[in-house]
C-alpha cells in the first residue's frame, strides 16, 4: 500500500469526513500561532530592547530564557487545562505557546543590539543624538535583522506545537495525526503531517525574505560590495536568536 500516495490523494480529496475542513483547520493553526507570538512579542520584545540598550538584566534574561526552554509544551498545556478548567481551554493554550515563543523573541531582540559594532553607537552620541534617538534610529533599524529571525524561531516552534492543541479537542492540523490514530487512518495521519510541514516551509521562507528585506539598504549594499567577515560576537548573537548553542568567548 503505498501510503505516501494516499495521503497526497486524501489531502486533495477534499473530504475530511468527521474532521474540520483543511482550510479551517489551517485557519486555527495559523490563529493560534499569530495570537501567541503577538502576544509573546509585545512582552518579549521591549524587554529585550531594554537589556540590549542598557546592558542591564543580560544575565537574567539568560537564565530565564533557558529555563523557558527546558519547560515541556505538552506537559505544560495540560497542567494548565487541568487547572483553568476545561472552558478555558483556549486561553491555556496561548499560555503554553507565549510561554514557548518568548525565549527565541527575546534573544532576538538584545542579540540584534548586542551585534551593533560599538563604535556605530558612540559616533551617534558624538553627534549629539539622545538616547531615545540612538535607540530608535540606530540600534532598531540595526538589530532588526536579527529580531526578524528571533520572530521567525518563535514563529515556527509555535506553530508546530499549536499542532498538541487537538489532543485537547481545539482543532487545528494537529486533529488529523492524533484522531486518525485509534481509526488506523494512516492516510489522514500522513496527510496531517505533510501538512503541518508545508505550511511551516511556506512561513519560513515568508521570514526569511523579510530577514533579507529589513537589512538597511547601506548595510546591504557595503556587504555586497566589500564583503566582511563577521565578528565573534555577530556570529553568538544569531546563534543566540534561533537558540542554537554557542561556545564561550575566548579570553584574552
Amino acid at each position: 500500500m503505498n501510503l505516501l500516495g494516499d495521503a497526497i490523494a486524501w489531502i486533495f480529496s477534499g473530504d475530511s469526513g468527521q474532521f474540520d475542513s483543511i482550510p479551517l483547520a489551517i485557519g486555527i493553526q495559523l490563529l493560534y500561532t499569530a495570537v501567541a507570538v503577538l502576544i509573546a512579542g509585545a512582552i518579549a520584545i521591549p524587554l529585550g530592547w531594554f537589556i540590549g540598550h542598557t546592558g542591564k538584566g543580560r544575565e537574567t534574561a539568560v537564565a530565564i530564557s533557558g529555563a523557558a526552554r527546558a519547560i515541556p509544551s505538552f506537559g505544560l498545556l495540560i497542567l494548565l487545562t487541568l487547572l483553568m478548567g476545561v472552558l478555558h481551554k483556549p486561553e491555556a493554550a496561548v499560555i503554553s505557546f507565549v510561554v514557548l515563543a518568548i525565549p527565541s523573541l527575546l534573544a532576538g531582540a538584545y542579540t540584534g543590539f548586542e551585534a551593533i559594532d560599538r563604535r556605530v553607537i558612540d559616533a551617534g552620541r558624538s553627534m549629539g543624538m539622545t538616547e531615545s534617538q540612538i535607540l530608535w534610529r540606530i540600534e532598531v533599524p540595526l538589530g532588526l535583522p536579527l529580531l526578524v529571525g528571533g520572530i521567525r524561531a518563535a514563529t515556527l516552534q509555535v506553530l508546530a506545537t499549536v499542532t498538541i492543541a487537538a489532543y485537547i479537542g481545539l482543532g487545528g492540523l494537529g486533529q488529523y495525526i492524533i484522531a486518525a490514530i485509534p481509526l488506523r487512518r494512516f492516510d489522514i495521519l500522513i496527510g496531517g503531517a505533510i501538512l503541518v510541514a508545508v505550511l511551516a516551509l511556506v512561513i519560513d521562507g515568508l521570514f526569511a525574505l523579510l530577514q533579507h528585506l529589513v537589512v538597511p539598504r547601506g548595510i546591504r549594499a557595503a556587504g555586497a560590495a566589500q564583503p566582511q567577515r563577521r565578528s565573534s560576537r555577530q556570529r553568538r548573537a544569531e546563534a543566540i536568536a534561533v537558540g542554537a548553542p554557542t561556545a564561550p568567548p575566548a579570553t584574552p
